[in-house]
């Protein structure tokens, strides 16, 4: 009988943990959506799986982006600058993904034809990383 209610317990608290988990996360893409004027954390994911980031950058979150090119991309939405150079605000950092190398020209990172939307989108999934 033991047992039986030890593993009960276990479940709930699992199941407790994940809900817990997958709130902060609905908050977390919320905060970023404000911040962004609209994007969209979700679509960000995809965008950034269809721009090839993860080829370059590890980041959290993003299946098969594990890339060691550019830098991590994990908690993202505490750094102060993009860049090395820019502070790190919602418009500097969708005209960093849209045109990085009119930001700093002959860096590494190249100019991949990011939309104005999908730039909103990937800034809002990056601001959701803490």
């Amino acid at each position: 009988m033991a047992t039986k209610t030890t593993t009960l317990i276990a479940v709930f608290a699992a199941l407790v943990l994940a809900t817990g988990c997958d709130r902060g996360r609905e908050l977390r893409f919320a905060a970023a959506a404000q911040m962004t004027g609209g994007g969209n954390a979700n679509a960000g994911i995809a965008d950034i799986r269809k721009y090839g980031c993860g080829g370059c950058h590890t980041i959290t979150g993003v299946q098969g982006a594990n890339g060691l090119v550019g830098p991590p991309l994990e908690k993202f939405a505490y750094r102060a600058y993009i860049a090395g150079r820019l502070p790190n605000t919602p418009d500097n950092l969708m005209h960093w993904i849209q045109q990085p190398q009119e930001v700093v020209p002959q860096n590494v990172m190249p100019n991949m034809g990011v939309t104005e939307q999908d730039s909103r989108d990937i800034a809002a999934y990056l601001y959701s990383l803490r």
